[in-house]
């Protein structure tokens, strides 16, 4: 795979949609999928939608419709991955989340597409005509259309890597699953798809699980296995500032030596993907050594998605800190395109050059003055209401007066 194939593949999305303005004529498909399976979760729980990804013909290079990562590393536009998306279709049935236990045929061709280590031939027929266009959604990468199934059938070999094999074949629970992998080098965007169709945990507790559910508990859940080693880690030494942006998406990432924290701070400027009016909008969440007791309300599955880059950051480095990140979401992110970009943005931040401090006021001034002077806003507002700084300065005060 290399950088070529993006202007190829830009290309022939672009000659697809021409080719297919007339989407009642489309019922049956020789298809490729990435290979994805979404998990929708707009009907009334325990029903879900359960939906097939793939382009509209089949396609060698399938994987591309799915891969955030690739996106990342090769600077996509948000016009580019909205090209891509808009072409996939998501060929859906119902079904209850404990099915995902049962050899339904469905559920089991989905299950084979969603474990899959590359693309999967598929034939599908769907029951009625294709619906056009993507919805807004916070954590999800939309999709341009959807259709009910009628029938499906995998016409190609499936290849499941053999540890992956092994894990859904043992009956442990879906974090032991979960730890494993990752540590073998299954990365989030893949345990996430793996975790949506039920196939990892106790054989007494498998279900589907909503992709958008997924997502976060996939992020949660390798964040909290990171935080587990980072405890143990000494504390960073100097005062570490990163900074860098991605789509629109500007994040300044700040590391004080201390027991491990987390804080996130989400600016939203008058015109950016969540924010249509004149006025900033903000919003924050954190955590102390102790962690949260409850979802962050506030950012969200932006959250978790921007945390875990942290902690693997210090995971690598083998060390412990407390860590504010601040993000602001320009107008240049004019369309929302998932939590996928948090993570990253803020891993492209983190591979930039970092810029050492020896105190907590150098490193929040220059944070301040890089904010007015990169992106024209004056964040000394919102450090001023940082948990985390009081918290450090609490234990600055008491670490001297003792």
């Amino acid at each position: 795979m290399s950088g070529d194939i993006r202007f190829e593949v830009i290309k022939k999305i672009a000659e697809a949609r021409f080719k297919y303005k007339d989407m009642s004529r489309i019922s049956m498909l020789n298809s490729s999928s990435p290979p994805s399976v979404f998990v929708g979760s707009k009907l009334k729980y325990p029903l879900v939608n359960v939906g097939i990804l793939s382009p509209l013909d089949r396609d060698e290079d399938a994987w591309i419709y799915d891969d955030m990562k690739y996106w990342a590393d090769y600077n996509f536009s948000i016009k580019d991955v909205l090209n891509l998306r808009d072409n996939l279709l998501n060929s859906r049935f119902k079904s209850s989340v404990k099915e995902a236990a049962k050899t339904g045929r469905f559920v089991q061709i989905a299950q084979e597409i969603a474990i899959a280590s590359r693309p999967v031939d598929v034939e599908i027929e769907l029951e009625r005509d294709i619906n056009v266009g993507r919805q807004k959604d916070r954590i999800l990468t939309p999709m341009g259309m959807t259709a009910p199934l009628k029938k499906a059938r995998v016409t190609g070999n499936v290849k499941v890597d053999e540890r992956l094999d092994k894990t859904i074949n043992d009956d442990i629970k879906a974090s032991e699953g979960m730890k494993y992998l990752y540590k073998n080098s299954f990365n989030e965007y893949a345990l996430s798809k793996i975790l949506s169709v039920g196939v990892l945990g106790l054989k007494k507790n498998k279900k589907f699980v909503p992709t958008r559910w997924s997502i976060t508990a996939t992020d949660d859940t390798i964040g909290k296995q990171l935080i587990e080693e980072i405890k143990n880690y000494k504390w960073i030494e100097d005062f570490e500032l990163f900074y860098g942006s991605f789509m629109g998406n500007c994040y300044v990432v700040m590391f004080f030596p201390g027991v491990w924290s987390f804080e996130l701070f989400e600016l939203y400027l008058p015109g950016s993907s969540w924010n249509p009016s004149q006025e900033i909008k903000a919003s924050t969440d954190f955590e102390s050594y102790d962690g949260r007791k409850e979802y962050a309300f506030s950012t969200q599955g932006g959250y978790y998605a921007s945390r875990l880059p942290v902690l693997e950051y210090l995971n690598r480095i083998k060390r412990q800190a407390s860590v504010l990140v601040i993000r602001l979401e320009t107008q240049s992110y004019w369309a929302t395109l998932g939590v996928w970009v948090c993570r990253e943005s803020i891993r492209k931040a983190l591979a930039n050059k970092k810029i050492t401090f020896n105190d907590m006021k150098e490193i929040t001034e220059s944070a301040r003055k890089i904010s007015m002077i990169k992106y024209g806003f004056d964040n000394n507002q919102i450090l001023s209401r940082s948990k985390l700084l009081e918290q450090l300065k609490t234990q600055t005060n008491l670490k001297k007066w003792l």
